[in-house]
Protein backbone atom coordinates (compact mmCIF):
# COMPACT_ATOMS: atom_id res chain seq x y z
CA UNK A 1 0.00 0.00 0.00
CA UNK A 2 1.24 3.58 -1.32
CA UNK A 3 1.80 6.25 1.35
CA UNK A 4 -0.22 8.31 -1.23
CA UNK A 5 -3.22 5.96 -1.17
CA UNK A 6 -3.65 6.04 2.50
CA UNK A 7 -3.10 9.71 3.14
CA UNK A 8 -6.55 10.19 0.44
CA UNK A 9 -8.28 7.63 1.47
CA UNK A 10 -7.99 9.29 4.95
CA UNK A 11 -9.40 12.59 3.48
CA UNK A 12 -12.11 11.16 1.54
CA UNK A 13 -13.62 9.46 4.78
CA UNK A 14 -12.97 13.12 6.89
CA UNK A 15 -14.95 13.76 3.99
CA UNK A 16 -17.36 11.59 4.65
CA UNK A 17 -17.91 13.19 8.24
CA UNK A 18 -16.15 9.70 10.27
CA UNK A 19 -15.87 10.59 13.60
CA UNK A 20 -13.94 9.29 16.54
CA UNK A 21 -15.90 6.47 18.10
CA UNK A 22 -18.28 5.36 14.93
CA UNK A 23 -18.80 2.37 13.73
CA UNK A 24 -17.24 1.38 10.29
CA UNK A 25 -18.04 -1.84 8.81
CA UNK A 26 -15.85 -2.73 5.74
CA UNK A 27 -17.90 -5.01 3.15
CA UNK A 28 -16.15 -6.77 0.83
CA UNK A 29 -16.72 -9.89 -0.81
CA UNK A 30 -13.76 -13.16 -1.46
CA UNK A 31 -12.73 -11.58 -4.65
CA UNK A 32 -12.60 -7.89 -4.00
CA UNK A 33 -9.63 -6.35 -4.55
CA UNK A 34 -7.50 -6.58 -1.07
CA UNK A 35 -5.55 -3.37 -1.36
CA UNK A 36 -9.02 -1.35 -1.41
CA UNK A 37 -10.30 -3.52 1.34
CA UNK A 38 -7.26 -3.00 4.22
CA UNK A 39 -6.33 0.46 3.07
CA UNK A 40 -10.09 1.67 3.86
CA UNK A 41 -10.02 -0.23 7.23
CA UNK A 42 -6.84 1.24 8.10
CA UNK A 43 -7.91 4.49 7.05
CA UNK A 44 -10.75 4.10 8.70
CA UNK A 45 -8.99 2.93 12.16
CA UNK A 46 -6.45 5.82 12.03
CA UNK A 47 -9.36 8.18 12.23
CA UNK A 48 -10.78 6.98 15.26
CA UNK A 49 -13.54 4.45 13.70
CA UNK A 50 -14.37 1.20 15.66
CA UNK A 51 -14.20 -0.73 12.31
CA UNK A 52 -15.46 -4.35 11.66
CA UNK A 53 -14.39 -6.14 8.61
CA UNK A 54 -17.71 -8.60 6.49
CA UNK A 55 -16.56 -10.68 4.34
CA UNK A 56 -19.43 -12.02 2.02
CA UNK A 57 -18.46 -14.86 -0.47
CA UNK A 58 -18.94 -13.54 -3.57
CA UNK A 59 -21.81 -15.27 -5.43
CA UNK A 60 -22.01 -17.39 -8.14
CA UNK A 61 -23.20 -16.13 -11.44
CA UNK A 62 -26.82 -17.47 -12.45
CA UNK A 63 -27.19 -16.27 -15.48
CA UNK A 64 -26.28 -17.01 -18.55
CA UNK A 65 -23.25 -14.05 -19.32
CA UNK A 66 -21.01 -12.57 -17.84
CA UNK A 67 -21.90 -9.61 -15.15
CA UNK A 68 -19.54 -6.92 -14.71
CA UNK A 69 -20.03 -3.13 -13.43
CA UNK A 70 -23.51 -2.77 -12.67
CA UNK A 71 -24.23 -2.00 -9.16
CA UNK A 72 -26.46 -4.72 -8.80
CA UNK A 73 -24.79 -7.11 -6.48
CA UNK A 74 -26.52 -10.00 -5.53
CA UNK A 75 -24.03 -10.96 -2.48
CA UNK A 76 -26.38 -9.54 0.58
CA UNK A 77 -29.23 -12.12 -0.98
CA UNK A 78 -30.54 -14.50 2.25
CA UNK A 79 -28.11 -13.08 4.48
CA UNK A 80 -30.43 -11.10 7.28
CA UNK A 81 -27.53 -11.32 9.45
CA UNK A 82 -24.36 -9.07 7.66
CA UNK A 83 -27.98 -6.95 6.40
CA UNK A 84 -28.67 -6.53 10.39
CA UNK A 85 -24.49 -5.55 11.01
CA UNK A 86 -24.82 -2.94 8.09
CA UNK A 87 -27.74 -1.31 9.45
CA UNK A 88 -26.43 -1.56 13.07
CA UNK A 89 -23.07 0.96 11.32
CA UNK A 90 -23.07 4.73 10.84
CA UNK A 91 -20.64 3.72 8.15
CA UNK A 92 -20.22 1.43 5.44
CA UNK A 93 -17.46 1.25 3.15
CA UNK A 94 -18.89 -1.30 0.16
CA UNK A 95 -15.86 -2.39 -1.50
CA UNK A 96 -18.23 -5.16 -3.13
CA UNK A 97 -17.40 -5.95 -7.12
CA UNK A 98 -20.47 -4.96 -8.15
CA UNK A 99 -21.17 -2.31 -5.45
CA UNK A 100 -25.23 -1.68 -3.62
CA UNK A 101 -25.90 0.80 -5.98
CA UNK A 102 -29.07 -1.31 -7.05
CA UNK A 103 -29.14 -3.81 -4.35
CA UNK A 104 -32.09 -4.95 -2.91
CA UNK A 105 -31.34 -4.49 0.70
CA UNK A 106 -29.99 -1.10 0.17
CA UNK A 107 -33.44 0.70 0.99
CA UNK A 108 -33.60 -1.13 4.36
CA UNK A 109 -29.79 0.01 5.04
CA UNK A 110 -30.47 3.67 4.38
CA UNK A 111 -33.46 3.49 6.11
CA UNK A 112 -31.53 2.60 8.84
CA UNK A 113 -29.98 5.64 8.52
CA UNK A 114 -26.43 4.36 7.44
CA UNK A 115 -24.65 6.49 5.69
CA UNK A 116 -22.83 4.61 2.65
CA UNK A 117 -19.36 5.05 0.35
CA UNK A 118 -19.24 2.44 -2.63
CA UNK A 119 -15.23 2.16 -3.52
CA UNK A 120 -15.08 1.51 -7.26
CA UNK A 121 -13.17 -1.53 -8.32
CA UNK A 122 -10.39 0.77 -9.63
CA UNK A 123 -6.43 0.84 -9.08
CA UNK A 124 -5.36 2.44 -6.00
CA UNK A 125 -4.05 5.38 -8.50
CA UNK A 126 -7.45 6.13 -9.70
CA UNK A 127 -8.42 7.20 -6.03
CA UNK A 128 -5.19 9.48 -5.68
CA UNK A 129 -6.09 11.06 -8.61
CA UNK A 130 -9.61 11.89 -7.21
CA UNK A 131 -8.74 12.58 -3.85
CA UNK A 132 -11.63 15.42 -2.09
CA UNK A 133 -10.86 18.98 -3.13
CA UNK A 134 -12.01 22.23 -1.21
CA UNK A 135 -16.10 21.76 -1.72
CA UNK A 136 -15.95 22.81 -5.56
CA UNK A 137 -17.12 19.82 -6.86
CA UNK A 138 -19.68 19.60 -3.84
CA UNK A 139 -21.18 22.97 -4.71
CA UNK A 140 -21.28 22.54 -8.70
CA UNK A 141 -22.98 19.02 -8.17
CA UNK A 142 -25.51 20.83 -5.85
CA UNK A 143 -26.13 23.39 -8.30
CA UNK A 144 -26.61 20.76 -10.65
CA UNK A 145 -29.10 18.57 -8.62
CA UNK A 146 -31.20 22.03 -7.91
CA UNK A 147 -32.11 22.84 -11.55
CA UNK A 148 -32.52 19.27 -12.41
CA UNK A 149 -35.39 19.17 -9.26
CA UNK A 150 -36.47 22.37 -10.88
CA UNK A 151 -37.30 20.99 -14.08
CA UNK A 152 -40.00 19.01 -15.40
CA UNK A 153 -38.40 17.63 -19.10
CA UNK A 154 -35.00 17.03 -19.82
CA UNK A 155 -34.68 16.47 -23.42
CA UNK A 156 -31.13 15.07 -24.83
CA UNK A 157 -30.22 15.57 -28.73
CA UNK A 158 -27.08 15.28 -30.19
CA UNK A 159 -25.98 16.03 -34.21
CA UNK A 160 -25.47 12.02 -34.45
CA UNK A 161 -29.09 11.93 -34.56
CA UNK A 162 -30.31 11.73 -30.41
CA UNK A 163 -33.24 12.99 -29.76
CA UNK A 164 -34.76 12.08 -26.46
CA UNK A 165 -37.33 13.34 -23.74
CA UNK A 166 -37.26 12.06 -20.30
CA UNK A 167 -40.47 13.40 -18.11
CA UNK A 168 -39.04 14.24 -14.62
CA UNK A 169 -42.32 14.09 -13.05
CA UNK A 170 -42.06 11.16 -10.14
CA UNK A 171 -38.78 11.07 -10.91
CA UNK A 172 -36.09 10.09 -7.70
CA UNK A 173 -33.34 13.00 -8.36
CA UNK A 174 -29.73 12.64 -6.75
CA UNK A 175 -26.20 14.06 -7.07
CA UNK A 176 -23.07 12.50 -6.13
CA UNK A 177 -19.88 14.31 -5.65
CA UNK A 178 -17.73 11.35 -3.88
CA UNK A 179 -18.37 11.18 -0.11
CA UNK A 180 -21.58 10.76 2.13
CA UNK A 181 -21.72 13.04 4.86
CA UNK A 182 -25.33 12.89 5.96
CA UNK A 183 -27.72 9.79 8.05
CA UNK A 184 -29.67 7.28 5.09
CA UNK A 185 -27.56 8.45 2.17
CA UNK A 186 -25.75 7.00 -0.54
CA UNK A 187 -22.50 7.95 -2.64
CA UNK A 188 -19.60 6.21 -5.13
CA UNK A 189 -16.28 7.31 -5.12
CA UNK A 190 -14.97 8.71 -7.73
CA UNK A 191 -18.05 10.96 -7.96
CA UNK A 192 -19.03 13.93 -9.92
CA UNK A 193 -22.29 13.69 -11.34
CA UNK A 194 -26.08 14.18 -11.34
CA UNK A 195 -29.01 11.52 -12.10
CA UNK A 196 -32.20 11.28 -12.39
CA UNK A 197 -34.71 7.72 -12.08
CA UNK A 198 -37.17 8.35 -14.09
CA UNK A 199 -40.65 6.72 -13.50
CA UNK A 200 -41.67 3.87 -15.41
CA UNK A 201 -43.02 5.16 -18.99
CA UNK A 202 -41.44 8.61 -18.90
CA UNK A 203 -38.71 8.05 -21.72
CA UNK A 204 -39.45 8.79 -25.14
CA UNK A 205 -36.99 8.88 -28.32
CA UNK A 206 -34.14 7.69 -30.40
CA UNK A 207 -30.78 7.69 -28.78
CA UNK A 208 -27.72 7.34 -31.21
CA UNK A 209 -24.89 5.76 -30.08
CA UNK A 210 -21.60 7.27 -31.68
CA UNK A 211 -18.39 6.54 -32.30
CA UNK A 212 -15.97 7.40 -29.03
CA UNK A 213 -18.91 6.80 -26.57
CA UNK A 214 -18.37 4.34 -23.52
CA UNK A 215 -20.09 0.71 -22.89
CA UNK A 216 -19.03 0.30 -19.38
CA UNK A 217 -20.35 -3.28 -18.87
CA UNK A 218 -18.41 -3.95 -21.87
CA UNK A 219 -15.54 -1.58 -20.78
CA UNK A 220 -14.67 -0.59 -24.13
CA UNK A 221 -15.83 2.60 -26.61
CA UNK A 222 -17.70 2.03 -29.62
CA UNK A 223 -15.94 2.24 -32.77
CA UNK A 224 -19.40 2.02 -34.48
CA UNK A 225 -22.88 4.12 -34.42
CA UNK A 226 -25.60 2.13 -32.99
CA UNK A 227 -29.36 3.36 -32.21
CA UNK A 228 -31.49 2.46 -29.59
CA UNK A 229 -35.42 3.33 -29.91
CA UNK A 230 -36.92 3.94 -27.03
CA UNK A 231 -40.72 3.81 -26.54
CA UNK A 232 -42.53 3.62 -22.88
CA UNK A 233 -39.35 3.97 -21.18
CA UNK A 234 -38.54 0.44 -23.30
CA UNK A 235 -35.66 -0.42 -25.72
CA UNK A 236 -38.22 -1.44 -28.72
CA UNK A 237 -35.04 -1.23 -31.08
CA UNK A 238 -31.31 -2.27 -31.51
CA UNK A 239 -30.14 -0.69 -34.91
CA UNK A 240 -26.98 -0.90 -36.69
CA UNK A 241 -25.02 -3.34 -39.40
CA UNK A 242 -22.08 -3.78 -36.61
CA UNK A 243 -20.68 -5.86 -34.33
CA UNK A 244 -21.25 -3.47 -31.20
CA UNK A 245 -25.15 -3.50 -31.91
CA UNK A 246 -24.62 -7.38 -32.37
CA UNK A 247 -22.93 -7.85 -28.87
CA UNK A 248 -25.25 -5.52 -27.31
CA UNK A 249 -28.65 -7.23 -29.07
CA UNK A 250 -26.52 -10.81 -27.87
CA UNK A 251 -25.98 -9.51 -24.26
CA UNK A 252 -29.68 -8.10 -23.76
CA UNK A 253 -31.55 -10.84 -25.12
CA UNK A 254 -29.68 -13.37 -23.04
CA UNK A 255 -31.11 -11.90 -19.73
CA UNK A 256 -34.87 -12.88 -21.03
CA UNK A 257 -36.42 -10.33 -19.05
CA UNK A 258 -38.05 -7.20 -20.12
CA UNK A 259 -36.65 -5.29 -17.23
CA UNK A 260 -33.19 -5.49 -18.99
CA UNK A 261 -34.18 -3.20 -21.79
CA UNK A 262 -35.60 -0.46 -19.52
CA UNK A 263 -34.19 2.86 -18.54
CA UNK A 264 -32.38 2.65 -15.27
CA UNK A 265 -31.34 6.41 -15.05
CA UNK A 266 -30.13 9.20 -17.45
CA UNK A 267 -28.02 12.36 -16.11
CA UNK A 268 -24.40 14.39 -16.78
CA UNK A 269 -21.48 14.47 -15.47
CA UNK A 270 -19.57 17.26 -13.69
CA UNK A 271 -16.36 16.32 -12.63
CA UNK A 272 -13.30 18.49 -14.53
CA UNK A 273 -10.72 15.90 -13.70
CA UNK A 274 -12.74 12.85 -14.88
CA UNK A 275 -11.12 11.59 -18.20
CA UNK A 276 -12.75 10.44 -20.90
CA UNK A 277 -9.71 8.57 -22.29
CA UNK A 278 -8.78 6.95 -18.61
CA UNK A 279 -10.58 3.77 -20.39
CA UNK A 280 -7.61 3.54 -23.21
CA UNK A 281 -4.63 2.33 -20.53
CA UNK A 282 -6.32 0.17 -18.02
CA UNK A 283 -6.58 -3.48 -18.44
CA UNK A 284 -11.13 -4.29 -18.35
CA UNK A 285 -10.13 -6.46 -15.14
CA UNK A 286 -8.61 -3.52 -13.49
CA UNK A 287 -11.50 -0.84 -13.21
CA UNK A 288 -15.46 -0.68 -13.46
CA UNK A 289 -15.63 2.92 -15.09
CA UNK A 290 -16.43 4.79 -12.41
CA UNK A 291 -14.39 7.73 -13.71
CA UNK A 292 -16.21 7.93 -17.40
CA UNK A 293 -19.67 8.09 -15.65
CA UNK A 294 -18.62 11.30 -13.80
CA UNK A 295 -16.69 13.20 -16.64
CA UNK A 296 -17.59 16.92 -17.04
CA UNK A 297 -20.03 17.31 -20.11
CA UNK A 298 -20.76 13.59 -20.64
CA UNK A 299 -24.74 12.85 -20.81
CA UNK A 300 -25.47 9.26 -19.42
CA UNK A 301 -27.60 6.98 -20.26
CA UNK A 302 -28.59 3.55 -18.51
CA UNK A 303 -30.76 0.70 -18.53
CA UNK A 304 -31.64 -1.93 -16.00
CA UNK A 305 -32.36 -1.39 -12.57
CA UNK A 306 -34.37 1.48 -11.37
CA UNK A 307 -35.88 1.22 -7.86
CA UNK A 308 -38.27 4.10 -8.38
CA UNK A 309 -40.01 2.31 -11.33
CA UNK A 310 -40.10 -0.97 -9.18
CA UNK A 311 -37.60 -2.67 -11.65
CA UNK A 312 -34.79 -4.62 -10.63
CA UNK A 313 -32.44 -7.00 -12.82
CA UNK A 314 -28.91 -7.68 -12.99
CA UNK A 315 -28.78 -6.33 -17.30
CA UNK A 316 -27.64 -2.87 -16.73
CA UNK A 317 -25.58 -0.91 -19.32
CA UNK A 318 -23.89 2.59 -18.44
CA UNK A 319 -23.24 4.52 -21.53
CA UNK A 320 -21.68 7.75 -21.13
CA UNK A 321 -21.94 9.60 -24.66
CA UNK A 322 -19.93 12.57 -25.60
CA UNK A 323 -20.94 15.69 -27.68
CA UNK A 324 -24.99 15.67 -26.63
CA UNK A 325 -26.82 18.86 -25.94
CA UNK A 326 -28.70 18.46 -22.46
CA UNK A 327 -31.89 21.18 -21.67
CA UNK A 328 -33.78 21.44 -18.83
CA UNK A 329 -37.45 22.73 -19.56
CA UNK A 330 -35.69 24.99 -22.54
CA UNK A 331 -32.41 25.67 -20.94
CA UNK A 332 -29.38 24.19 -21.99
CA UNK A 333 -26.98 22.95 -19.12
CA UNK A 334 -24.87 21.11 -21.45
CA UNK A 335 -24.33 22.26 -25.05
CA UNK A 336 -22.54 19.76 -27.24
CA UNK A 337 -20.90 18.24 -24.43
CA UNK A 338 -19.60 21.29 -22.42
CA UNK A 339 -20.65 22.26 -19.53
CA UNK A 340 -22.37 25.30 -19.10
Amino acid sequence: MQHRTFDVFRQQLRACALTAGETVVVLSESTSRSVLVETARLAAEDLGGHVLDVVVPTPANPGPVAIRSTGASIALQGNPATIAALCAADLVIDCTVEGLLHAPELPTILGAGTRVLMIANELPEAFERHAPDDGTLKRRVLAGLATMRAATEMHVTSAAGTDLRIQLAGAFTAGSWGATDGPGTIAHWPGGLVVAFPAAGSVEGTLVLAPGDANLTFKEYLREAVTLTIVGDRVTDIAGDNLAADLLRSYLSAFAEEEAYAVSHVGWGMNPGARWDSLVMIDKADTNGLELRAFEGNFLFSTGANENAGRFTRGHFDFPMRHCTVSLDGTVVVNDGRLV
